[in-house]
């Protein structure tokens, strides 16, 4: 096939170029390069399946050729990049999403939209199941990701209702792994960063809260599932082992051998305090189920970084 990966260059996108390449097929990553950084695809630079357009999905998309599946992660998705840019991301996620779909089917192309887990909120029900329609404030702070995602999936549905477009929604919870930038603020890389640099791990609220964490290999190998299948969605994707924010960062400093000690700060608002996906369909539709434990992709995760810093040294 041919695939565009809008946000191709980000954390997420780069793994998933990766992964289409080695499957034999051609990817053309559309990125701006805003959050994504164009060191996670560089590597693919001589890959005669590899493209890079730097642009901004709030540009209607105008490729030339065939295209077979369009997968749309374009989006800042950690907190920090979200609150620093607000507007942006709302904008991202409606204009941006609707210039994705139009593109998708002016080329009759399977349109896969990445929506989050931060469309359920503060849950009510636990775990989530794709039937539960969410919790969110959608006049706090991180309103300006979860209603982004939340419109995105109306709009996916409309055009899919409407336009006949063929298009699945996966709601994607907690990934980490290589490439995640350091200064995200999304819980596995802070950590990692802080053990690495001897700082204390900071942990929000009382650190009860938890979170289900899915590493980046079996999350792209999920959405790859999804584009070969006919599925609309919602479809929920995430490791369904449920962990608490300190037994993370325990974890974290066992397996980097670090001696920082956790120090608790205040929750911040609308800070989810549980998140764990009901799979089910998933497994049943896609036949795909995490296969990395947390501990070997914390693992491999620190071995990264490690890395990272050695290279910065040398």
């Amino acid at each position: 096939m041919r695939v565009l990966v809008t946000g191709g260059a980000g954390f997420l996108g780069s793994h998933l170029c990766d992964l289409l390449i080695a499957h034999d097929h051609t990817v053309v990553c559309l990125d701006d390069l805003s959050t994504g950084w164009r060191t996670n695809i560089e590597h693919l630079a001589t890959s005669a399946k590899f493209s890079l357009i730097e642009a901004s999905v709030l540009e209607p998309v105008d490729i030339y050729g065939r295209f077979d599946g369009v997968i749309h992660l374009a989006s800042p998705a950690s907190p920090s990049a979200y609150l620093d840019r607000p507007i942006f991301t709302l904008r991202t996620g409606s204009e941006g999403t609707r210039n994705v779909l139009e593109f998708a089917v002016a080329k009759s192309a399977r349109f896969i939209l990445a929506s989050t887990s931060e469309v359920y909120g503060e849950p009510l029900i636990h775990p989530q199941p794709e039937e539960y329609w969410g919790n969110v404030n959608p006049a706090g702070p991180r309103s300006v990701y979860d209603e982004a995602k939340r419109y995105a999936e109306a709009l996916t549905t409309a055009y899919r209702t409407y336009c006949g477009a063929d298009t699945g929604i996966l709601r994607i919870f907690n990934t980490y792994g290589p490439r995640m930038r350091p200064d995200d603020g999304r819980v596995v890389s802070s950590f990692i960063d802080q053990a690495l640099n001897s700082r204390p791990l900071t942990v929000f609220g009382d650190g009860t809260q938890t979170r289900s964490l899915c590493y980046v290999d079996d999350l792209v190998h999920g959405i790859l599932a999804m584009l070969d299948s006919s599925e609309p969605g919602p479809i929920n994707l995430g490791n369904p082992v449920e962990l608490s924010v300190v037994e993370i960062a325990e974890l974290v400093l066992e397996l980097s051998g670090s001696s920082s000690r956790i120090e608790l700060h205040p929750l911040p608002q609308d800070d989810p305090t549980r998140r764990r996906p009901d799979i089910t369909r998933a497994r049943d539709r896609l036949g795909w189920n995490p296969q990395v434990s947390v501990r070997e992709g914390i693992a491999r995760t620190v071995e990264w970084h490690v890395k990272e810093v050695e290279k910065l040294a040398s």
